[in-house]
């Protein structure tokens, strides 16, 4: 079939389509129902169905496949690897479960997950599923203060975590970070539930932590049962970086998700069941929910769980990865191939990477330098895809399971079967025409995976992502163009959201993290074009004795105390690049902080129309700062 026809068919009757994709997952109830849109812009898919993401994940593999591999556990950080099947992989699971259980969890119960990358994190998501809890994890390079936001907003009644983490050799200690989220938390959880690695001290509060290794022996060998689920209950809640310092608790169904995800490994990743996929990022991002843990498990692949730095011990680790498992299908970011191509070319050119059929790459635009050499290194294609957290599942690339349509350097590729799009003007909502630049916007309803809504803030959900333009669309908060054959190009935000090696934050959360140190007086922070990460954050200040004279040694140590500031309080992530002392920032009369103006020139370009502006002399500074 051609995609053409096929995307069609998603758009114009999208109950047919959606029921037909439906069969690629295990319901233990039909649904009733495929699409409930009586209440924009809530859509509810599969209404009435039964199913469970950890059923299709383990369960329904077993008959057949209980013997093949499901998890591939790596970490150069520890020297560790181990390989689980989906009959091993299931014990574990309900292990984890059982412990669970054995603490109060239950069904509709929040669990907040903040681990590294180890094979229990996996466990605890898939556990969560089993028996309906709801889990949140959080990305562990977040610090105290942002773990601690989540914890109010989520009110888990189980934490899981670890002793410690590692990134590059430098041990990152959880446990002090979470007792300290705790502490900061208006929401304290009933327990803890700790996995000691052995890498740090690891103190326990008593009565609230408890060890996971006794527990998990204790129920080892435990039968959980399958919770079954409605598809449009909840099954996760992940936070991402809004333009104020809350974050949105993105929340996720159960059906759809299922369905999206298993539609996705056949027609967009293209995995066939028996076979490896190695994703690159983190479970604490969507892509690691999506494309380490559900999407290749649900589909009957083994998946690589990988703890460590592309470099380490050397630039040749992911390629000795591919090598040895056999890998057909490997997601990354372009981050950190950009990393990989500063490396000497034999790290990649000794092993062999035959079985790679295709490189997908996600989380920020694709240069057309970078795609051109991975591909030509690696000798097979290099994929774009264009999604966000909220969409759960890429909403433009190429579908290359349904046709193979060519792909376009610099396009992330075309909409995907579901997503009714356009690019509209700013002001006026209009369509724009071939090449004209607008705001990437969805029409409704959007297809099963999406989010729901935001976390018990349905009216925040409509505010932000809906009520943008004079007409009811999604707006994903991008500039894009379209060219004349369909093809679209992503140029960048439109809102206070950046995009750091395919991390998204919040320039107004690490704001209120430099608000807070006693020595500013205002701040704003602006994301500008970084040729290895995307973007990076850039912050100026006035500090509060800028009236008086301050020393070039006085401006290093405020840099240094804020970096150190947001390290603490949101994580290296966050860190900005530079930070710039100014005694002045430019507003318009109105009072509103001028970001766009002040990223123009951050990236050498015009400042743009400056007849808002209340003193042309901040944009003055502001170029002053940066020659200086």
């Amino acid at each position: 079939m051609q995609f053409d026809e096929f995307y069609r068919q998603s758009i114009d009757h999208p109950q047919l389509f959606w029921a037909r994709e439906a069969e690629r997952i295990h319901w233990h109830k039909p649904f009733e129902q495929t699409l409930d849109f009586s209440r924009p812009p809530f859509a509810r898919w599969f209404i009435g169905g039964q199913t469970n993401l950890c059923y299709n994940a383990i369960d329904r593999h077993l008959a057949e496949r209980a013997e093949q591999t499901a998890l591939i556990a790596i970490s150069t950080e520890t020297n560790s690897e181990k390989n689980y099947t989906f009959a091993e992989l299931h014990r574990e699971v309900c292990a984890m479960a059982a412990s669970m259980q054995s603490l109060g969890v239950s069904r509709g119960d929040r669990v907040l997950i903040y681990m590294p990358m180890m094979a229990e994190a996996v466990f605890a998501m898939l556990a969560c599923a089993r028996i309906g809890a709801v889990h949140s994890v959080v990305f562990g390079g977040f610090a105290s203060n942002s773990l601690a936001t989540r914890i109010d907003d989520a009110q888990p009644r189980l934490i899981v975590s670890a002793d410690a983490g590692s990134r590059g050799g430098k041990v990152v200690p959880y446990k002090g970070l979470l007792d300290e989220a705790i502490r900061l938390a208006q929401h304290k959880p009933a327990h803890v539930l700790l996995a000691d690695r052995g890498l740090a001290q690891m103190p326990r509060t008593l009565e609230r932590d408890v060890d996971y290794a006794p527990l998990r022996e204790k129920y080892l060998h435990a039968d959980v049962p399958v919770t079954w689920l409605e598809s449009n209950e909840t099954s996760y809640i992940l936070y991402t970086s809004g333009t104020t310092g809350k974050p949105k608790g993105v929340q996720r169904d159960v059906g759809g998700y299922a369905v999206a995800l298993a539609a996705s490994m056949q027609h967009v990743f293209c995995g066939k069941p028996g076979e490896t996929y190695f994703c690159t990022s983190d479970i604490g991002w969507v892509v690691g929910h999506s494309y380490i843990v559900y999407g290749p498990l649900i589909h009957g692949m083994a998946t690589v769980l990988y703890e460590g730095l592309p470099i380490r011990p050397d630039a040749g680790i992911w390629w000795s990865i591919v090598e040895k498992y056999k890998v057909t299908r490997m997601f990354s970011a372009p981050t950190a191939i950009r990393v990989l191509k500063k490396q000497p070319p034999e790290f990649m050119e000794k092993h062999d990477v035959s079985s790679l059929k295709a490189l997908y790459l996600a989380g920020e635009p694709l240069d057309e330098t970078t795609s051109s050499w991975i591909s030509n290194a690696l000798g097979v294609p290099v994929i774009d895809n264009y999604w966000q957290t909220e969409s759960g599942w890429p909403i433009i690339s190429i579908a290359k399971g349904v046709e193979d349509k060519a792909t376009r350097l610099g396009s992330p590729g075309v909409p995907l079967y579901g997503y009714k799009m356009a690019i509209i003007d700013e002001s006026t909502g209009a369509e724009c025409g071939p090449n004209q630049k607008g705001v990437v916007v969805i029409e409704g309803p959007l297809p099963p995976g999406c989010m729901q809504t935001v976390y018990c803030d349905d009216q925040r959900f409509v505010d932000t992502y809906w009520s943008n333009f004079p007409r009811q669309v999604y707006s994903t908060f991008d500039w894009g163009i379209r060219d004349e054959d369909g093809y679209y190009f992503i140029l960048g935000r439109t809102d206070d959201v950046i995009n750091v090696a395919g991390h998204r934050l919040g320039t107004r959360e690490i704001e209120e993290s430099i608000s807070s140190h006693p020595n500013v007086s205002e701040v704003a922070v602006v994301g500008i074009e970084d040729k290895l990460k995307g973007q990076v954050a850039i912050a100026f200040v006035i500090a509060r004795n800028a009236e008086s004279a301050v020393s070039s040694q006085q401006k290093q140590a405020l840099e240094a105390e804020i970096m150190a500031l947001v390290d603490k309080q949101i994580g290296a992530v966050g860190r900005p690049a530079r930070v710039y002392c100014v005694s002045l920032l430019p507003k318009t009369r109105s009072g509103k902080l001028l970001r766009r103006s002040i990223q123009a020139l951050c990236e050498g370009r015009d400042a743009g129309d400056l007849t808002t502006i209340e003193d042309p002399t901040s944009l003055d500074q502001i170029r002053a700062a940066l020659q200086g």
